[in-house]
């Protein structure tokens, strides 16, 4: 199988990479609109490069888009002409609109698109959805997900980010409503600038807090933050009728304990979100790789984004207003 990959900046490097350690990808080809770049990335991982997008689709099984945001609708349409499964890295559009049009074209093309929402592909995340569906944990009462950097993003990636809610809480947006399985009808969100005037002067916060309430009346609690100084930290935590589970707490979890017994930061925290989900990344790359030979279904599929980013929205029109949003 060959599977190719469209940009290979920092994410598409590291996905290149996953795909080339896969016994079940005979050759990763890639490319790149910076001239030379796909080059110098094919050499260090044994892999292929070619010149535009035409070449890369004609020689490749499935593609996967980790270009910027603005080219992604464009990319997944080129895709879809060539039959051709795809992998796009979130946002599959900046827009609303933009993207209730993209989804309803994929749809309509029978071509599998899959977004690379990673906590979906994280074999904890995973398996505590597995519990959830099989009535493991009871009648779910809470969910709390906490997801922090452990250094701010270069502030002049901050305008262009889409705010705290479109691009730090937006993984959270998406898992938990997935994980929880009902629709979500009530959202509050704040925020405060307490990290740096940067985030104000973007119009945006640098820590915030969501509460979104199910259809069925359980409550998912997100926090979100820009600055950790003990190092990355993600965790999901739920609490049902039969169980209390949790994902992310582990001996590289950046949080002290001051029971005598309890955990102590170590050396090896997690230092980002590329050591944090490396299993989730190699496991979304090997799903990715399955779904394009009919072996699995799309377990991330495009109409989802929509509920994420309606729902990272209604997070900023209440975190302006002050007041609970009604989501229809």
């Amino acid at each position: 199988m060959r599977i190719g990959v469209a940009g290979v900046g920092r994410i598409g490097t590291m996905h290149a990479g996953n795909l080339a350690s896969l016994d079940a990808v005979d050759e990763v080809v890639l490319f790149d609109p910076v001239p030379g770049r796909a080059a110098q990335v094919a050499e260090s991982i044994g892999a292929k490069a070619v010149d535009d997008l035409d070449a890369l689709l004609d020689a490749s099984d499935g593609v996967l888009i980790a270009t910027p945001t603005t080219t992604h609708p464009e990319t997944i349409r080129r895709a879809l002409a060539a039959n051709t499964p795809a992998l796009c890295e979130k946002p599959i559009a900046s827009d609303y609109d933009e993207m209730v049009a993209l989804v309803d074209d994929i749809e309509a093309s029978g071509v599998e698109v899959l977004v690379g929402f990673q906590r979906r592909f994280d074999p904890a995340v995973a398996e505590l959805y597995r519990r959830i569906r099989a009535g493991e944990v009871g009648k779910l009462y809470l969910v709390r997900a906490t997801g922090n950097d452990a250094e701010p993003p270069d502030f002049g990636y901050l305008p262009a980010s889409g705010g705290i809610f479109r691009d730090l809480l937006i993984h959270d947006l998406d898992a938990v409503p997935w994980l929880v399985g009902e629709p979500v009808v009530e959202v509050y969100a704040s925020g405060s600038v307490l990290v740096d005037q940067a985030f104000a002067d973007a119009d945006d916060v640098d820590n915030a807090v969501v509460t979104l309430k199910f259809a069925g009346g359980a409550h998912a609690v997100l926090v979100g933050g820009r600055h950790d100084p003990l190092g990355y930290d993600h965790r999901i935590e739920v609490l049902g009728s039969k169980d209390s589970l949790a994902v992310g707490v582990d001996s590289r979890t950046p949080l002290t304990s001051l029971e005598p017994d309890g955990s102590k930061v170590g050396p090896d925290a997690y230092p980002g979100f590329a050591e944090r989900f490396h299993r989730a990344y190699l496991n979304e790359m090997a799903v990715f790789v399955d779904v394009v030979a009919g072996k699995a279904q799309n377990p991330s599929p495009a109409r989802d984004s929509l509920t994420s980013l309606r729902l990272a929205l209604a997070c900023d029109k209440s975190r302006r207003s002050g007041t609970v949003e009604v989501v229809a």
